[in-house]
């Protein structure tokens, strides 16, 4: 379990976007919430990342599926982080929103400009969050924040010195984290990963999305990389590490061994978008009550 410095604490993440901008989930997931097969309350809702400006990306809501392409045991994406921005969501979305009802953290980005990183900070202080990720990692942008550490940490800093709420950095398998996360102590206060770029993976065969730059592989396929970077992270640091790349019950349980601190749902609720729910309850129905007794907590 995760607590941030502002007492909320968190054992299940529904990562960046799985569940739209207002953490309900997107239109065609409405049936699933009604029937209780998607409860948003069993998670802190990473809202999809915001930009400054609108960008058009390569979602389209008639054909949400054009930028995503199922795998056996996964799934590759490019989104390519569309979303009307940030000014949008802070008239028709942030003054709708209740922690009480769902956690929800904001997730922001900027390709390079770090003094948008701390504009749209200030721009989401008005409202009822529980935290603020900061993606310095999308795999469908070619922005500074993937590759130049000094970068990454300049962004962080000008947003901690704005913001009103605990920070969660978004990295990815690409960055250098051995010379990155000892700088990240003191700016923020866990560590999220990202989707595989699909040319990391797969350098010698042609991604199904090659015509939206190759997009961004999740689930149990990406698992060598993403549960390899829980381990090193763990190694490195003493920021709490959330897990990603759910794709069976069992994994759980397996990053929790890796040394993850919370659980991250992302791909499983676009293939499979009820089982993070299914999850969640049957994690917190057999396993959290085992280790509070351990502990000796009611």
């Amino acid at each position: 379990m995760i607590t941030l410095s502002n007492g909320h604490s968190f054992e299940h993440m529904a990562a960046s976007g799985a569940l739209a901008f207002d953490g309900k989930g997107w239109p065609w997931e409405q049936p699933l919430r009604w029937a209780g097969l998607l409860d948003p309350s069993l998670f802190t809702v990473v809202i999809k990342t915001l930009t400054r400006h609108p960008r058009k990306g390569n979602l389209r809501w008639y054909n949400p599926l054009r930028c995503v392409r199922f795998m056996r045991t996964g799934a590759v994406n490019a989104v390519g982080l569309t979303n009307p921005g940030i000014e949008w969501w802070c008239e028709k979305i942030g003054p709708t929103i209740n922690k009480n009802d769902i956690a929800m953290m904001g997730s922001i980005l900027s390709d390079a400009n770090t003094d948008e990183l701390a504009e749209m900070t200030e721009m989401l202080n008005a409202f009822d969050l529980v935290g603020l990720e900061v993606n310095a990692s999308c795999p469908n942008t070619q922005g500074e924040m993937l590759g130049n550490v000094e970068t990454v940490i300049e962004g962080l800093t000008k947003v901690k010195a704005k913001t009103r709420f605990p920070l969660v950095v978004k990295l990815s398998v690409m960055h250098d984290i051995e010379h990155l996360v000892k700088r990240l102590e003191g700016l923020v206060e866990a560590i999220s990963i990202n989707t595989v770029p699909w040319a990391k993976m797969f350098p010698d065969t042609k991604s199904p999305l090659s015509k939206f730059g190759g997009g961004g592989v999740s689930g149990k396929i990406a698992q060598p990389y993403t549960w390899d970077m829980v381990q090193r992270l763990v190694a490195l640091t003493s920021l709490p590490v959330i897990g990603p790349g759910v794709w069976d019950y069992n994994d759980i349980a397996s990053l929790r061994m890796l040394g993850a601190s919370a659980i991250s749902f992302g791909s499983l609720f676009m293939r499979y978008p009820w089982r993070p729910t299914l999850y969640a309850r049957r994690d917190t129905n057999e396993i959290l009550p085992h280790a509070k007794e351990k502990t000796g907590n009611t």
